[in-house]
């Protein structure tokens, strides 16, 4: 399997090209630090897979996902992360992602995963899996609501905005407020949400448009 490794911090790269290397069958054939570098290499050295990080500098690892399978469509994509939001993970699987891996993984459960998407299937961590299995079998239904839903009325609304596409100043113009409480309140959805950057907060908030109303 010939991948390309793509992260923004050149030790969590050395660590897991390293890592790789010690897989049977496995050559790491390029890295990158940001989207743009990821889409081009991927384009390149055309590599049977791509493991690549939600959170880059710029344009985010989604951008990146959909960049890379358009520009090598032959290629598989293993998504990791620090954080196991469903949200993120559905959004990274309905654009062609091959696997979700959460960043605190043991080694054998990253090969699986790269195993199991250069074989066609889909591999999600077990952590990740659970959480989004478990609404469907009903075992959420005493638990407080998560993500977008568990926002506060008045940053739903902010967000929605956030959505359409209005700056801080004009949301604080229509709600009635300071940009001041806009700008606490967006940095609070971001913590909340999981997003190290503003643009990652648009891609939510369009997202989920239709749910905020």
């Amino acid at each position: 399997m010939r991948v390309l490794i793509v992260d923004d911090h050149t030790l969590v790269r050395a660590g897991l090209s390293r890592l790789l290397q010690t897989f049977t069958g496995v050559d790491v054939v390029a890295e990158a630090s940001n989207a743009d570098q990821a889409i081009d290499l991927a384009a390149i050295h055309r590599p049977d897979l791509v493991l690549l990080d939600l959170s880059l500098p710029g344009r985010t690892g989604l951008e990146a996902l959909s960049g890379i399978l358009e520009r090598a469509p032959g290629t598989r994509v293993v998504m990791m992360s620090m954080h196991d939001d469903p949200l993120h993970v559905r959004d990274a699987l309905d654009r062609g992602a091959a696997g979700f891996v959460v960043k605190d993984a043991a080694p054998l459960e990253l090969e699986l995963a790269l195993r199991a998407a250069a074989g066609g299937e889909v591999f999600l961590s077990p952590r990740i899996s659970s959480r989004m299995i478990a609404p469907l079998l009903g075992r959420n239904r005493n638990e407080k609501p998560e993500g977008v839903a568990a926002l506060p009325p008045r940053q739903r609304e902010i967000l929605a905005r956030i959505g359409q596409g209005l700056s801080s100043k004009e949301i604080a113009a229509e709600l009635g407020i300071s940009v001041k409480t806009v700008e606490t309140h967006r940095a609070r959805m971001m913590e909340a949400l999981g997003c190290r950057r503003a643009s990652e907060l648009v891609l939510l908030a369009v997202k989920h448009q239709r749910e905020l109303g």
